[in-house]
């Protein structure tokens, strides 16, 4: 076990069932002969619906069901799916207006639901949909993200769907007065799409006592259990929800979406299977999209270049309609790294969030933390060079130091730990900062202009700080291990074999991982927020604990001696040669009718969170006739505590960092003025590739967190909260000789050549 076990870097024992085609992906296992569902989406952004005939679809070949929200509304459906409204520090809640399953007389953006057809097949569907008659009486667009505008929801007649507010503004606006310097910067966060490998699908299937099956690839079962009950009128324990292998969630797979909903009270209605899966383009339509929003820093300084106060202002795009947690994403969550790694108290942010009528936003790897990190290490980066001071000596001036530790911070957060100018001075070490200098020569000497831009982050894990693991000893020798988790890809089903390799011995072939049954697991977080490997290891750890104490009397008895110490899968007696291996006792106490021994459970809850934080460096390379920016350099040093499997870490790392350095270069969702999509296909939409990056180097500076018994901090999120400011703050300095100072993402090539057309004519008017 000590070659399987914890901070070994193991591979993936799950990815030889991906990468052979045996994953059981939504819609690989969804039933036989289960009906195909297709949505008839709006081709309008914001109209009145005054017709909606589906009567000649409803007489076409195959044709099983047509589902509108007045049929819906008929059969019993509670036509809505609820959100959580943010809650400033005044007590002032947003506002939530309903967002029905289909368009209830009115649509609010492109790609919204109208109809869904239900069908034997799926050309069947599509065929039907087409001869639905649907007209429109189209209404004014707003696409701006600012208030006022068109009304979209009567409940905002300024579209404003909350104002969100922390800190004390007097003070902190009395401060940056007071301050000897205050740096201002502004800057876009511009909107993404998802993307994930696999789109959004699910079904659902009538089962034993008149229950309700609902399969989805989402990241946790039980919100949409609870939703479902709601929305279909059943009691919670009539439904049974599933989470099969997920091709990628990345947060945008956590909310709730109409399709689960209508496929499920399809199937009730029908009385059989029905499934639907999404394509592409669908997917770029209605998946929750991630940031877009406008951010403000305003950072004041000391005459000694100490931070003394700082405020940040946003204003952030919901889409037409409200999605699960979208407005606590640039607000409660942003909050909570808002003053980064610095030891500054007079802090003060507002964020007020927009309707618009565009596809909803939420959540998107990070979560509000990336977004706060970005504006204000830019600000930082940016502050260094209006104030000539060297960036990374302006940040080891300000950083919490090792000995304020547990800090709480200016907005409520309690850091555990830290040592943030060890990880920083080990990240200029490892990306040879010494050494840019001649980097930079040789890029001028090629004609090209060569830049260096810093980010140090840190992440608060999100997500409930309770879990639980549950461990079942069957009679083949096996053991299933039931957590509370779910799975995206990350590679929890080898990390949670390794916890059990390392506390339990047992063989990593031995285990079965259980994820995402409502049925089999009464209550569980998901994924999201970097919390599995801290909530989910704790509790696997309790479990193997409660495992052993509860074996080592029965043990002990059977061996005949009064003690029994356990290491490496057996029980010893004390002091002598006698053992007896757990799998041993498990059929032992199978044998004696001990079932208590079989089946153990135990929750936890950590006493608080744990705060990953690393340092990035990002080199780019600007090519001053075409505009193009190249990634040529990326080197991250990362604090996430003890390493439960460092390759995997690493993994994560990369993962996060290119879609950071998608966003930054080449991620862009456009609207026209109409709020069509313009950028709906891989064609237009630009997604980083493998042949644009460099090698990311990983190192990792721990620092062991104190809230947890391993020492672990979660890094699921991390690379893509540090990426954005990099790969924006090397651009700047790349392009500041040229007396560029505004430089927004993401940097294509158009936009950076219009950049540079901007500061030659700068030059020739003077």
């Amino acid at each position: 076990m000590r070659k399987f076990g914890l901070s070994q870097s193991n591979l993936r024992s799950e990815d030889d069932r991906f990468l052979t085609g045996r994953g059981a992906y939504v819609d690989d296992i969804a039933p036989d002969g289960a009906l195909h569902a297709y949505v008839l989406r709006a081709p309008v952004a914001h109209a009145v619906v005054t017709e909606l005939d589906v009567a000649d679809a409803l007489d076409m070949d195959g044709v099983r069901a047509i589902l509108t929200s007045a049929s819906i509304e008929a059969d019993g459906v509670d036509n809505h799916i609820t959100s959580t409204p943010a809650k400033s520090q005044d007590g002032t809640r947003g506002k939530t207006p309903r967002r029905p399953l289909l368009a209830n007389g009115r649509v609010r953006f492109v790609g919204e639901g109208l109809a869904m057809v239900v069908a034997d097949t799926l050309a069947q569907a599509r065929d039907a949909a087409e001869a639905i008659m649907v007209d429109f009486d189209d209404l004014p667009v707003k696409v701006d993200v600012a208030p006022g505008g068109p009304v979209i929801h009567a409940e905002a007649d300024d579209n404003v769907a909350y104002v969100w507010d922390k800190g004390d503004a007097a003070r902190v606006d009395a401060a940056l007065k007071a301050a000897h310097r205050v740096v201002t910067l502004e800057a876009a966060d511009n909107r993404i799409i998802c993307a994930s490998m696999e789109p959004r699908g699910c079904y659902a299937e009538p089962i034993e006592g008149d229950r309700l099956h609902i399969c989805f690839n989402g990241q946790g079962v039980w919100g949409t259990k609870d939703q479902a009950a709601r929305v279909l009128g059943l009691n919670k324990d009539q439904i049974r929800v599933t989470n099969p292998d997920v091709g990628g969630g990345f947060g945008m797979k956590g909310m709730a979406y109409p399709e689960t909903f209508l496929v499920a009270h399809a199937a009730r209605k029908l009385g059989c299977a029905v499934r639907w899966m999404g394509d592409r383009s669908e997917s770029m339509l209605s998946d929750n999209a991630g940031r877009d929003l406008w951010q403000k820093a305003e950072l004041g300084f000391d005459a000694g270049n100490r931070l003394v106060a700082y405020r940040s202002t946003n204003v952030a795009n919901m889409g037409g309609y409200l999605s699960g947690y979208a407005q606590n994403i640039q607000s409660e969550l942003f909050a909570k790294v808002l003053p980064g790694v610095y030891d500054v108290q007079d802090v003060y942010m507002s964020s007020t969030g927009i309707f618009t009528n565009t596809t909803q936003v939420d959540a998107y790897r990070g979560a509000g933390r990336p977004e706060a990190i970005f504006i204000l290490e830019r600000a930082m980066d940016y502050a260094a060079k209006e104030l000539g001071v060297d960036r990374f000596e302006l940040r080891r001036r300000n950083f919490i130091k090792p000995e304020q530790f547990p800090y709480l911070t200016a907005v409520g957060e309690s850091y555990d730990v830290g040592d943030f100018a060890r990880v920083l001075d080990r990240a200029v070490a490892e990306a040879d900062v010494a050494g840019f200098g001649a980097r930079q020569a040789n890029s001028a000497a090629r004609g090209k202009l060569r830049g260096l831009g810093l980010c140090y982050y840190i992440e608060s894990i999100l997500g409930a700080p309770e879990e639980s693991a549950e461990i079942v000893f069957a009679g083949d020798g096996r053991v299933t291990l039931l957590v509370g988790t779910q799975s995206n890809g990350q590679g929890h089903e080898t990390v949670y074999r390794q916890f059990l390799a390392t506390d339990l011995g047992l063989p990593p072939e031995a285990v079965d991982i259980v994820q995402g049954d409502s049925d089999r697991i009464a209550k569980g977080g998901g994924t999201g927020g970097s919390r599995s490997v801290t909530t989910q290891g704790t509790a696997n750890k309790a479990v193997a604990e409660k495992v052993i104490a509860g074996f080592a009397p029965f043990v002990a008895d059977r061996l005949e001696v009064e003690s029994v110490d356990f290491e490496d899968g057996q029980f010893r007696a004390t002091g002598s040669n006698r053992v007896m291996t757990l799998l041993e006792a498990a059929d032992a106490a199978r044998a004696a009718g001990r079932d208590d021994l079989l089946q153990v459970k135990a929750t936890t809850k950590l006493p608080g969170r744990s705060y990953p934080n690393g340092a990035h460096l990002c080199e780019v390379e600007i090519d001053r006739e075409t505009g193009l920016l190249e990634v040529v350099k990326y080197t991250v040093v990362d604090d996430f505590g003890n390493l439960m499997n460092p390759m995997m870490a690493e993994g994560q790392v990369h993962g996060g960092v290119v879609q950071g350095i998608g966003q930054a270069v080449s991620e862009h969702v456009v609207y026209d003025e109409d709020g069509q999509l313009l950028t709906a296909s891989f064609m237009d939409y630009g997604m980083p590739r493998a042949q644009g990056l460099p090698m990311i180097e990983f190192h990792s500076e721990p620092v062991p967190s104190t809230r947890n018994a391993m020492g672990m901090k979660g890094c699921g999120e991390a690379g893509t909260v540090g990426a954005m400011a990099a790969v924006a703050n090397a651009a700047l300095d790349a392009l500041w000789p040229l007396g560029l100072r505004q430089v927004d993402m993401p940097f294509t090539p158009s936009r950076v050549w219009a950049m540079l057309q901007q500061a030659e004519v700068a030059v020739a008017a003077e």
